[in-house]
């Protein structure tokens, strides 16, 4: 089949994709199941018939260009249309189960996302859910592949390929164990982390700008504990009398069976959550019920007390 205001074909365009994906034309033909010449020709069949050069060729080696990272984000919307068509006539063929694959970080699998669906299979016990844990990012390349229908996330989003419905928001809190001396204050501030050990998260969130910079700011060197890279490996930390960490309000709803308690932290950040999906995506009935009992955990979590877990 011919793309219409072009001369490429939609194998030429799965073809670069794999390309892309794995990196080489070796391993893109290994997925695709074809010849690495057969591969090497559809990329260049394609050049011609777009007129747009998509790789360098330095000693033996593809160099993407922009233009085709640039061609691989229509792609993967394209091809994510495609997967839907296929998930759509699987569940034609076998009406008993309905899979719902939720893309969502990992934290959330502690009391919101379980809360969720028991009230989506007291619903409806023929659906089946399939969980997907990453990053933001990760989440949203889930969404954007059509790998995941719904996903959990916070702002921003690109507003031109994805659609949402706000949840939530928060503002940073310092997590500590109950008894803590941190449970006499109404606000936590960096002065009040001097002499307390850190359970500190990668330099790459905001969490860390907002204790362990802070401290630095001041002169004083942070006692970082533990570092961990993804939202929900504090917790136990800090319940284990490890030490204390910054996370914020949503987050910490999460915790509320761990023995720990938390306060406002000041400076912070705010955070604003969000259930999105596919832009112009037509939600099914089925994912609307999805949609609507993630929105629904999010709101019942709204009526946590800052001043405790």
């Amino acid at each position: 089949m011919i793309i219409s205001a072009s001369d490429a074909t939609i194998r030429q365009l799965q073809v670069l994709r794999e390309v892309l994906r794995n990196g080489s034309e070796r391993q893109a033909a290994r997925a695709l199941r074809i010849s690495q010449p057969a591969v090497s020709q559809n990329v260049k069949q394609l050049e011609a018939a777009i007129g747009l050069t998509l790789f360098k060729r330095e000693t033996n080696r593809l160099v993407p260009t922009d233009a085709a990272w640039e061609l691989l984000q229509s792609i993967d919307l394209a091809f994510a249309g495609f997967d839907q068509i296929g998930k759509s006539i699987a569940f034609l063929k076998s009406s008993d189960t309905r899979v719902v694959s939720i893309a969502a970080p990992a934290v959330f699998s502690l009391k919101l996302i379980p809360e969720a669906v028991r009230r989506i299979r007291e619903l409806n016990r023929s659906y089946s859910i399939k969980l997907r844990t990453g990053s933001y990012q990760e989440i949203g390349d889930y969404i954007l592949r059509g790998t995941a229908d719904i996903g959990i996330s916070r702002l921003p989003l690109d507003e031109r390929i994805f659609e949402w419905r706000p949840v939530g928001s928060a503002v940073n809190v310092c997590l500590f164990p109950k008894a803590h001396r941190f449970a006499k204050k109404d606000v936590i501030t960096p002065e009040d982390l001097v002499g307390e050990a850190l359970i500190d998260i990668d330099p790459q969130f905001a969490s860390h700008q907002m204790n362990v910079n802070a401290m630095r700011y001041m002169g004083i060197h942070p006692d970082i504990a533990v570092e961990y890279d993804a939202h929900g490996h504090d917790a136990g930390f800090v319940a284990a009398g490890v030490g204390v960490s910054i996370t914020n309000e949503i987050l910490a709803k999460e915790y509320s069976d761990f023995n720990v308690d938390c306060r406002r932290f000041e400076p912070g950040a705010s955070y604003h959550y969000v259930v999105f999906w596919q832009k112009d995506r037509s939600l099914s009935a089925g994912l609307s019920i999805v949609v609507e009992q993630l929105t629904s955990a999010f709101l019942r979590a709204e009526s946590f007390s800052h001043s405790s877990i």
